[in-house]
């Protein structure tokens, strides 16, 4: 089920998403966040680490789980997931690094899946934080990827290539294209709430997609129709189509 709150801007929407998060954390000091990276997220995590900073929330007893990380980029590469988790959260906030967990891009990558899913295993994630491609697709499950799907190897779409390209010089031989993803199964079973940010009108085709399509694999997100809690929030242009 839906909830939909449309915002001014993306200052709006990344305090909208820290309320969430906020209130959470308030209800339950050792929740277990489901976090995501790219853009959209960065405001929602500013805000974090103002309020644990000007506050005190503590994150001591929180564990996280991360949805994806590039495979081929070493965890020290200035785009790993690795380093924008700890470059804009983690080394800003109380967080045992034990308690962080990023899928592995080192190894065998089929391998890296199963061990994963296994950390998983004991945990709900209480809140998850989710970015939607201008394809549809959350964390990296591309169009075509099965709703039922674990945490897999993505070989990744030439439209998130493209997108992704501003990260690395606006190159795009430079991006790597493929990565470890949550898939949309693991995403739907281990998550308690979901809370999706998007912005800007590039987003607007997805964001139909996802409320008002068919639930259809060629819109990956279109699988949160089937779960029960999910806050959508975006501002008036990835609104458009609504």
């Amino acid at each position: 089920m839906f909830t939909i709150i449309i915002c001014r801007d993306y200052e709006e929407v990344s305090n909208k998403a820290f309320a969430l998060f906020r209130d959470q954390m308030k209800k339950k000091p050792n929740s277990v966040l489901g976090l995501a990276t790219g853009s959209s997220p960065l405001g929602t995590y500013q805000r974090l680490i103002e309020d644990h900073r000007l506050n005190g929330t503590s994150y001591r007893d929180v564990v996280t789980f991360n949805l994806d990380e590039y495979i081929g980029l070493p965890e020290d590469h200035p785009q790993s997931y690795h380093m924008f988790m700890e470059n804009n959260l983690f080394s800003k906030i109380d967080i045992r690094k034990e308690n962080t967990h990023i899928p592995s891009s080192i190894g065998d990558a089929e391998e890296n899946c199963k061990a994963y899913e296994k950390l998983l295993e004991p945990y709900d994630i209480d809140i998850q934080l989710l970015g939607i491609g201008s394809d549809g697709h959350i964390g990296f499950n591309e169009p075509g990827t099965p709703f039922d799907a674990l945490t897999h190897i993505q070989v990744l779409d030439s439209r998130t290539v493209r997108d992704n390209a501003r990260f690395f010089d606006n190159d795009v031989n430079k991006v790597p294209k493929s990565a470890i993803t949550m898939g949309s199964g693991t995403i739907m079973n281990k998550a308690k709430k979901i809370v999706l940010i998007a912005t800007g009108a590039n987003k607007a085709d997805a964001i139909w997609g996802m409320v008002k399509g068919d639930r259809d694999i060629n819109c990956p997100a279109s699988v949160l129709q089937g779960h029960p809690d999910v806050v959508a929030i975006i501002d008036r242009a990835a609104a458009g189509r609504l």
